[in-house]
């Protein structure tokens, strides 16, 4: 049996679980995630639509119609972005606590406003298998 994840919002209202490990984790800086987190980038987890489900009253947003911003009705907690034209869940780092967080990359680093000097990779946008260019940044 695959391992089982769980993680609740700020409150505890809502349940995040997610079955088996993370296909992808890294860090985000585009302008969208810094001002939705309020911070100068953002932890991210990447798993299937299919191995994640959530338990709660929750709300969404979805500014551009191509990702869902998922957070507590009760408390605003944020817990996860899909992307449902690429099948794919973006759970936030800190809501699963039993996950080893072990960043690959940074994603949409030319659009950072912090620098961080930490080896990974860093792409201008996304990787070209999710859609972006490719193009790595220099540290």
């Amino acid at each position: 049996m695959a391992d089982q994840h769980r993680g609740t919002c700020f409150c505890g209202a809502v349940e995040v679980s997610a079955s088996g490990e993370p296909i992808d984790m890294g860090y985000c800086h585009c302008g969208s995630c810094r001002a939705y987190s309020g911070a100068p980038f953002v932890a991210f987890t990447i798993w299937p639509e299919d191995r994640v489900e959530v338990t709660g009253h929750v709300g969404s947003y979805d500014k551009a119609g191509t990702s869902e911003r998922v957070f507590c009705s009760r408390c605003g907690g944020h817990l996860l972005l899909r992307h449902p034209h690429l099948g794919l869940t973006d759970i936030r780092a800190g809501i699963l606590p039993s996950v080893t967080f072990t960043p690959r990359s940074h994603l949409n680093y030319a659009a950072r406003v912090m620098p961080v000097r930490d080896g990974l990779p860093k792409f201008s946008d996304m990787p070209v298998e999710i859609g972006g260019s490719g193009e790595l940044i220099v540290e």
